[in-house]
């Protein structure tokens, strides 16, 4: 073993949908956690009735406890090793634009991988996508809370399950606010981006028009101040194909081009995950 990744998921999909990534990085020598955030999938029932969460949740908790974890096996296996092991984040979407809110990442992480990770604040679309962007933070996911109690993953996207109606509420209201999550004033006192030193590589996709544009990606950057940051965009042209979009940087299908493509840099600029030591 080389190094140690977690992977964050986007909001509301499942962790399995990262099982082929997952996989791929277990073969080039990385030990993976993958998991699902309460109320999500294989961790639905983790939410006892009547209770409810909210993105600041899953940040503070559920991904909290995914790093802690991480970071022990990471401790154990560089006792065993004697040597030092780096910890990779891997976050799609939410699972890297929430990083800032987790206790402890600045200082058990070595670097973040963002792919399509942003900024969600609906000023950051342009053209018919700001317009969809504004009448789905302002209109359709409150109106789903209401009729349904909570967001049908119909909504959201082809791999996404229904969202808890208090997560929902909160990435409506953030996605209305002027800088996201970081126009919440009640956040004020946790966020902690600027403080992460690590190496953070931010990656948009080109016809990401929906969930991740690049200019609320490069506000995520913008972000991380203190870090050695690099900003990465990919086409569907450079994969051969007609389309990525959203929901396709993790498809098994488009692996064998794009994961390199990601992992590299983020690899070469972090001396922890550039090990001599192979797959194990």
């Amino acid at each position: 073993m080389k190094a140690v990744a977690v992977v964050g998921s986007a909001t509301a999909v499942p962790a399995s949908y990262y099982r082929h990534f997952a996989a791929w990085l277990s073969a080039r020598g990385y030990a993976v956690l993958t998991f699902d955030y309460r109320g999500i999938a294989a961790s639905r029932a983790a939410l006892i009735p009547g209770e409810d969460v909210r993105l600041r949740d899953w940040a503070r908790v559920d991904m909290a406890a995914a790093l802690h974890a991480a970071d022990q096996r990471r401790v154990r296996e560089a006792q065993l090793q004697q040597r030092e092991l780096g910890l990779l984040w891997v976050g799609h979407s939410l699972g890297g634009n929430a990083v800032g809110l987790v206790p402890g990442f600045n200082d058990k992480a070595d670097a973040l991988l963002g792919v399509a990770a942003q900024v969600a604040y609906f000023g950051h679309w342009k053209g018919l996508a700001r317009s969809q962007a504004w009448l789905f933070f302002h209109a359709v996911l409150p109106a789903a809370v209401r009729l349904f109690g909570r967001a049908p993953g119909r909504l959201l996207g082809p791999r996404a399950e229904d969202l808890p109606a208090a997560a929902a509420l909160e990435w409506a209201a953030w996605g209305r606010t002027p800088g996201f999550l970081f126009g919440d004033p009640t956040l004020s006192a946790e966020r902690a981006y600027h403080r992460f030193a690590g190496t953070a590589h931010l990656w948009n996709i080109s016809d990401d028009h929906l969930f991740g544009p690049a200019g609320a990606v490069d506000a995520l950057a913008l972000e991380f101040r203190d870090a050695k940051v690099q900003r990465h965009t990919v086409a569907p042209a450079d994969l051969g194909v007609d389309r990525i979009e959203h929901f396709g940087p993790f498809r098994r299908e488009l692996g064998l081009q794009l994961w390199p493509r990601l992992l590299a840099p983020i690899e070469a600029a972090t001396p922890r995950l550039a090990s001599a030591f192979g797959p194990s």
